[in-house]
């Protein structure tokens, strides 16, 4: 089967959307059924970004490499395995499809399809906590792909659920859904203000990576 440009476009999309319609779906599912418990809401959100996360790499993999990620998406184009006339197709994609993916969240659940989050992130520790949460996705990424490491989907869908616990910002660790995430005002939402520092660690991290892995990782 020939992947052209289109249905790898078609599968950013997608994928991007499903996964927005699982962090934030299941954080409204899990908040209205947690009674308050805050603890057993985050790691219900956790568990079910990373069993869909892994799901949706494992079935988008082979058409587009399943990135849903701009930050993975600009870390391939530097080492040349995506040609760039194609990564602005990659990222409209993403964009595009995390926000459809909240907005089907909000259908499914009842909710105003538009609204705006209040949830107050803001904080030096929560930029840092977002460089952190996005070199180590990155980490795993870059040294999976460069040695061809087959389990590499495992321990991505393994480290989103874990970073969700040990960072302070949950590990958006992905400038589409930390925009997305702006858009609703649920258990994953984050203020539209707060999400320029969070792009901007996100950002940072994938210009330290990129060099960092390409010395550690040289032939």
């Amino acid at each position: 089967m020939t992947m052209t440009l289109a249905r790898r476009v078609a599968a950013e999309a997608i994928g991007t959307a499903f996964l927005l319609m699982t962090v934030v779906g299941s954080g409204i599912m899990a908040e209205r059924l947690a009674g308050g418990n805050v603890a057993l809401a985050l790691l219900a959100n956790a568990l079910a970004t990373g069993g869909v996360l892994l799901a949706l790499i494992l079935t988008f993999g082979p058409i587009s490499g399943a990135h849903f990620n701009p930050v993975v998406t600009l870390a391939f184009a530097w080492r040349d395995k995506i040609a760039g006339n194609q990564v602005l197709l990659y990222l409209l994609a993403q964009f595009g499809g995390a926000l459809i993916g909240v907005w089907i969240a909000h259908f499914m659940f009842a909710m105003p399809l538009w609204e705006l989050s209040v949830r107050d992130r803001s904080g030096i520790h929560f930029i840092g906590s977002e460089f952190i949460a996005t070199f180590g996705l990155l980490a795993i990424i870059l040294t999976g792909d460069k040695l061809k490491t087959e389990t590499v989907s495992y321990a991505v869908a393994a480290y989103i659920v874990g970073a969700y616990w040990f960072t302070s910002s949950t590990s958006f660790a992905n400038p589409a859904v930390t925009l997305a995430r702006a858009f609703t005002d649920s258990f994953s939402g984050v203020r539209l203000v707060d999400v320029p520092g969070f792009m901007l660690a996100q950002v940072t991290a994938l210009l330290v990576s990129a060099r960092l892995f390409a010395w550690l990782l040289a032939d």
